[in-house]
């Protein structure tokens, strides 16, 4: 199946561990060297209409995704792993 990441932006992302809902698809990282896609961002909720900021983003790797369906993309995390990734910026990647 092909997807755009137009077409990505538009799917909500769910842990079927726990039936979380995440977010949508708001950026994707990918390796120019091997031209496959890494990973995909949820940015954080904001807080308080974003005058508090943002809540960390959410990296999902493709190892994650168990299926990308036409409205969902469904993701099997834990909630330990989950939470360590949500500590993560996409700063802390580039290093």
């Amino acid at each position: 199946m092909k997807c755009t990441l137009a077409e990505l932006k538009n799917k909500e992302i769910i842990n079927i561990k726990n039936g979380e809902r995440l977010g949508f698809v708001d950026d994707i990282e990918f390796d120019t060297e091997d031209q496959t896609v890494r990973s995909f961002i949820v940015y954080g909720r904001a807080r308080l209409f974003g005058l508090l900021g943002r809540e960390d983003d959410i990296i999902i790797t493709c190892d994650d995704i168990e299926i990308i369906g036409v409205d969902t993309l469904l993701i099997s995390v834990g909630e330990a792993e989950l939470a360590k990734r949500r500590s993560i910026s996409a700063k802390n990647l580039l290093k």
